[in-house]
């Protein structure tokens, strides 16, 4: 099938290579005509993805100029240029996945803005353990494609899946969008923690209930309890939270070893979406009368108001009570 891909990041360089060894005819759309020259010439993401080489069958063009029709369109842009990238499709036929991962300023999905910008095109989401070098790569992993539209589930896994993308499919799109955005603050959490020099014993203790918070926030906004347990959260979230290719774990490492913001963000060179999906997350949680305090002490740290090692503190300070309360189960017969 012919496919555009708006983004040239680590990230939409990636899905590209992904679907053009599958066959596909593929537009990379690149935010400059700058960077759309370097690619097309050099056929390799230098600043983003350097070592992979881009098919003959990616063709880079800049996000100015039309871009061709296609059979389905992939926006993997950072979360708060996701409606900007749906408004340059807008008028297409084409079906369109968001496979950026992050939240609207106030908690709302990106799907959701993207219908919005589109007009009423089918929508779908892809999300899972998915780093950007491993992927071009080849290395083996997984995904989930979420979409209301089973026709459109299924067209996104028969476009990326081989066999070294396996793609599965649901209709659960808030959960798949809500693990994948948030699962991104508990990454940052964990490269805190990691930043601290604890040991193991910590950092499980903050992915499972940091993973009890993705899904609490979850399920209070209409998502399934078993996504969050599936490929978009505990895939994911592992894949984030423990290995150093993740920018919002390097974010956490680097507040954690007393960089500024600035500095862990200038040192890496890219978005780490994590940071203002904090902020979204905290109103989401806020809006269903939820606590977060995970994102809270994450968003404390961010802003430079507490450090990590005493926002540890008041964690391990917090009363302790029933480990589901707020999935629907009664402790104890409801005592």
């Amino acid at each position: 099938m012919r496919a555009t891909v708006v983004g040239a990041g680590s990230w939409g360089t990636a899905l590209a290579v992904v679907l053009a060894r599958n066959g596909h005819e593929v537009c990379l759309a690149a935010h400059t005509a700058e960077q759309a020259h370097e690619l097309q010439t050099r056929r390799e993401n230098l600043d983003h993805l350097p070592g992979t080489a881009l098919p003959a069958s990616i063709t880079v063009r800049p996000m100015s100029e039309a871009l061709p029709e296609a059979d389905l369109a992939v926006v993997a842009t950072p979360s708060h240029a996701v409606r900007q990238a749906c408004a340059l499709l807008a008028g297409s036929k084409a079906p369109v996945v968001v496979a950026s991962k992050g939240l609207e300023p106030g908690g709302g999905i990106l799907t959701d803005a993207a219908r919005e910008a589109l007009g009423g095109v089918e929508v779908a989401a892809l999300s899972g353990p998915n780093l950007a070098k491993e992927l071009a790569e080849g290395v083996p992993t997984v995904a989930v494609a979420a979409s209301q539209s089973r026709e459109l589930a299924m067209l996104t896994r028969e476009a990326f899946s081989s066999a070294k993308y396996r793609v599965y499919v649901t209709d659960d799109v808030i959960g798949v969008e809500l693990a994948g955005a948030l699962k991104n603050v508990i990454a940052i959490a964990a490269g805190m923690s990691d930043g601290l020099s604890y040991g193991d014993n910590t950092k499980a203790a903050l992915l499972s209930r940091g993973l009890s918070e993705m899904t609490r926030l979850g399920v209070a906004a209409g998502a399934r309890t078993e996504t969050f347990m599936g490929v978009a959260g505990v895939g994911d979230l592992f894949a984030t939270a423990s290995s150093s290719l993740s920018r919002n774990y390097r974010v956490g490492l680097a507040l954690a070893q007393g960089a500024s913001l600035a500095e862990a963000l200038q040192a890496i060179g890219q978005v780490a979406e994590g940071v203002p999906t904090t902020e979204a997350a905290l109103a989401l949680a806020s809006r269903h009368g939820l606590p977060a305090p995970i994102c809270g002490a994450v968003w404390s740290v961010i802003r430079g108001e507490a450090t990590a090692r005493s926002n540890v503190a008041r964690l391990m300070e917090r009363t302790t009570l029933y480990e589901n309360v707020g999935f629907g189960v009664e402790p104890f017969g409801g005592v």
